[in-house]
């Protein structure tokens, strides 16, 4: 029997780092009402020169590193994205070229913030179908470009960043279970409602947001794929070692931990230092938890995401 197994993990943030109190100083708002809200304190924001293929791909190489693997080794790139270089080609194309890993099979894929959990399930069936060996999964992000800075609302929860995670055949599991999982019909209360045609943009450009809409239906579905996944692999709540959510807001990390009945220091936690970073934030999470030494091998962590689309789901990964 063929499984996967995650073998290294990497992390990259922008050097740039804005704190609530820098963005005080362009908008109506303040550190405490930043804070009380969503627990977020800074976030880093990209140079302007630096894309989404930029930031993927740093984190791609301190995973190769961890790892131990060569670019060349690599027979499979998925891409979890938002915010691509280009309308085409794909992001994982691009970064591709500048890990220098050319001929495997690249793609991105767009489940927003549960960007990640989605290309993380995919690479773990392909790599269980036999046709890959080694698979580079990415999360990677500069949500700064399509914030309208004048809307509080939204502009004081997102920053850029990426990781990744390398998984690789193996015979015993490592992805124990996931489920995905997504309702287009909840669509209108989180999305950037625009397009290209005709070489202008259509519609608005900018993050909209319903945000008591979107808690509420946050919550509801991290709790429920959590459990669908872990009865999937024949477990309970208790066996679960760590917990990475979507970093959204601390309110919903807080509030998904409790209703599952998860003790709060079981709880992996960097809003505050990134804010949300999309399909970034669940891999930024892991690499940040296995590098200051929670997650020991052995541990089992539920990692989980939700987004706009709506797109929700949840993947149980023993280290």
């Amino acid at each position: 029997m063929i499984y996967s197994r995650i073998v290294g993990t990497g992390s990259y943030l922008p050097r740039n780092v804005v704190t609530n109190d820098d963005l005080a100083k362009r908008m109506e708002t303040s550190d405490e009402w930043i804070r009380t809200r969503t627990g977020i304190r800074q976030r880093h924001i990209a140079e302007p020169s630096q894309a989404s293929s930029d930031l993927g791909a740093e984190a791609s190489r301190a995973a190769l590193a961890s790892a131990g693997v060569a670019a060349k080794d690599v027979d499979l790139i998925i891409v979890a994205t938002a915010t691509p270089d280009y309308v085409f080609p794909s992001t994982a194309c691009i970064m591709q070229a500048k890990l220098g890993a050319a001929g495997c099979a690249a793609f991105d894929i767009q489940a927003v913030c549960s960007g990640f959990v989605y290309a993380l399930t995919i690479a773990d069936k392909l790599i269980r179908s036999g046709q890959h060996r080694c698979a580079l999964v990415v999360g990677s992000e500069v949500y700064s470009r399509i914030l309208d800075w004048n809307d509080r609302g939204t502009a004081v929860l997102f920053g850029d960043g990426a990781g990744a995670v390398v998984l690789k055949a193996d015979s015993k599991p490592g992805i124990m279970g996931s489920v995905l999982h997504a309702d287009g019909s909840y669509a209108g209360i989180l999305s950037v409602p625009g397009n290209v045609c005709g070489g202008k943009i259509v519609g608005s450009p900018f993050v909209q947001m319903d945000g008591q809409a979107v808690f509420k239906f946050a919550v509801k579905v991290l709790d429920e794929c959590a459990r669908e996944t872990l009865d999937q692999c024949g477990l309970s709540v208790s066996d679960v070692d760590w917990l990475i959510p979507h970093q959204a807001n601390v309110r919903i990390l807080e509030a998904t931990a409790k209703r599952l009945g998860l003790d709060r220091s079981k709880l992996v936690v960097t809003v505050d230092r990134h804010a949300n970073t999309s399909a970034a934030s669940v891999p930024l999470a892991l690499d940040l938890a296995i590098r200051d030494g929670r997650i020991q091998p052995g541990h089992k962590v539920m990692l989980q995401g939700v987004g706009g689309g709506f797109t929700w789901g949840a993947a149980l990964v023993e280290m």
